[in-house]
């Protein structure tokens, strides 16, 4: 199923999405009190036109972000550096996540060097600690569409990652969960990025260097997944900082994230002077 967020007026609210109609769920309340009280699915009887609803990140409050450095092999090599032995984990904050159509902002002051990593994002289901590999996928909900908006002047100078990772909006996800009923194996899907309508990345999640089961796996081993926690998977090669010259995105941007079964994450560019 899809299952996406929703405003009405300035509430969040749920719904399945079948073909071009939302049906809204009966719950009263986000996505994390949906988890709380057992995952209700009754929906009402008739549906809203999809493109009359603004969508809203499908995941609001997470508990952690946890995100995964060059783990697709191609990408690791246009950056000339060697492939992880283990998975490399960093954390953006909650405060960077927005949703479909909203605008990933920064001040020219703070970066000048803003970057775009499509990435599949993983979203467990249940807690989960020291799971294995076999057992790792049974702990996940769905996936959806993610960008490691990265300020990239920040990331390297600061020689370390979260700030230039977490700056608010930095953090574009959606636009709905699908479940993995309908993704079986997320190691199959192509993934890409289009900048102003130009693809930047192309890939494939086979090229990844850690399966999403095998992420699972080493992260539950080290601390406990919650359910609503996000993983972000890594980003396969094309990323703007390491080509010849640098495209990094600019005002006015639109930056597009399209990952097979899932679908297209949209948004715009806006530098604050």
């Amino acid at each position: 199923m899809k299952l996406a967020q929703f405003f009405s007026g300035p509430k969040l609210h749920l719904g399945l999405i079948k073909q071009d109609e939302l049906f809204p769920l009966i719950f009263n309340g986000d996505f994390h009190a949906w988890l709380d009280a057992g995952r209700p699915l009754t929906t009402a009887p008739s549906g809203l036109p999809l493109e009359n609803i603004k969508l809203a990140a499908p995941v609001n409050r997470p508990g952690k972000i946890i995100a995964i450095g060059l783990n697709y092999a191609a990408h690791a090599a246009e950056g000339g550096i060697k492939k992880p032995e283990e998975p490399l984990i960093f954390a953006k904050f909650p405060n960077s996540i927005i949703g479909p159509d909203n605008e990933i902002t920064w001040s020219s002051e703070i970066t000048q060097k803003v970057d775009f990593e499509a990435e599949l994002v993983v979203i467990i289901g249940e807690k989960t600690t020291g799971c294995t590999p076999n057992t790792a996928l049974s702990k996940v909900l769905g996936y959806t569409c993610g960008n490691d908006v990265s300020a990239r002047d920040l990331q390297f100078g600061d020689k370390q990652w979260i700030r230039g990772k977490s700056l608010d909006s930095f953090c574009p996800i959606g636009p709905w969960i699908v479940t993995t009923d309908e993704i079986k194996n997320p190691q199959t899907l192509s993934i890409s990025s289009r900048l102003n309508g130009i693809t930047m990345q192309r890939s494939n999640t086979a090229d990844m260097i850690f399966s999403v089961a095998e992420l699972v796996s080493f992260l539950s081993r080290h601390f406990t997944l919650e359910p609503g926690d996000l993983i972000l998977t890594g980003t396969p090669s094309g990323v703007g900082v390491f080509r010849e010259p640098p495209i990094f995105m600019q005002d006015h941007d639109l930056i597009e994230i399209e990952i097979e079964g899932v679908g297209v994450l949209k948004n715009r560019c806006q530098v604050r002077a």
